[in-house]
């Protein structure tokens, strides 16, 4: 259940996203799977009073939560990057860990106002700080990103950025720009990136991803005339690949991959 004001007092177990530096600190169930730790909220020592409040799970209160620096994490408990967790496959887990490191990074980086640089204070109503000075309110930032996976009759155009997995291709994406509908976006980037017109975008489904703070937006669409050439500052590489004969895909958990499998049952049924 969410919530962004958590009581004044708990006397109980808590559960906590609880994180030392960027990793998380997570337990292991009996079969492996990665879990958030359950604390007791009076002997932990935790400061939850600077604690980001996630609402409730399974009927306990839940925090995200830095660890001071120099602090001992409670024993018994793993550290994990927060990418490796996502991959782990405990969608529940691996969302509320991705929700706690973006609150607490935004609290982080927006201690002062951005305009005067007086100190902030917590918003009276919403998840938010004011200044205290000139009362702009500063909100957690959300960076939309717009997928697209171009398709034709029997292929998919996919592309490869440098760094990437080897022998690993994805869809194309990038940031939405100030004053672009998403519409928009979607064939600016596609002519950007892999120089091809694009029709009849469907939209798939979206998914929030902390790195750095997005959502991503994902949508197909059919290929309406144009050369492949990707942008040399963005890809390693672009091209067609015959539906059958596919290279390397992203993982199941990304949204990425998913948008595929769906488009592959369309052109495939």
């Amino acid at each position: 259940m969410p919530g962004h004001r958590g009581p004044a007092f708990i006397d109980g177990e808590i559960v906590c996203c609880l994180f030392q530096g960027s990793r998380v600190l997570i337990a292991r169930d009996g079969g492996g799977m990665p879990q958030l730790p359950r604390l007791d909220a009076r002997l932990s020592g935790l400061p939850l009073k600077t604690a980001q409040y996630l609402g409730r799970l399974d009927g306990r209160h839940c925090y995200g939560l830095q660890l001071p620096r120099g602090a001992e994490p409670p024993a018994g408990l793993e550290t994990l990057g927060l990418r490796a967790l996502i991959l782990e496959g405990n969608d529940l887990v691996s969302a509320l860990a991705g929700q706690a490191f973006q609150l607490l990074e935004w609290e982080r980086t927006h201690r002062h106002c951005g305009a005067c640089g007086a100190p902030t204070t917590s918003h009276a109503a919403d998840r938010a700080v004011e200044c205290a000075d000139c009362r702009i309110v500063y909100y957690p930032r959300i960076a939309p990103v717009m997928m697209a996976l171009v398709y034709r009759r029997g292929e998919l155009l996919l592309t490869r950025k440098p760094n990437y997995a080897p022998g690993r291709y994805t869809v194309v994406a990038g940031f939405v720009e100030a004053g672009e509908s998403l519409e928009q976006c979607l064939v600016r980037e596609v002519k950007e990136e892999v120089g091809v017109d694009i029709r009849n975008p469907r939209y798939f489904g979206s998914q929030p991803w902390p790195f750095p703070n997005s959502l991503v937006v994902a949508f197909s669409a059919e290929w309406a005339g144009g050369e492949v050439l990707p942008d040399p500052d963005e890809l390693e590489d672009a091209r067609w690949f015959s539906i059958n004969a596919l290279p390397e895909l992203p993982e199941p958990v990304h949204i990425s991959r998913q948008l595929i499998d769906d488009t592959l049952a369309r052109l495939r049924s």
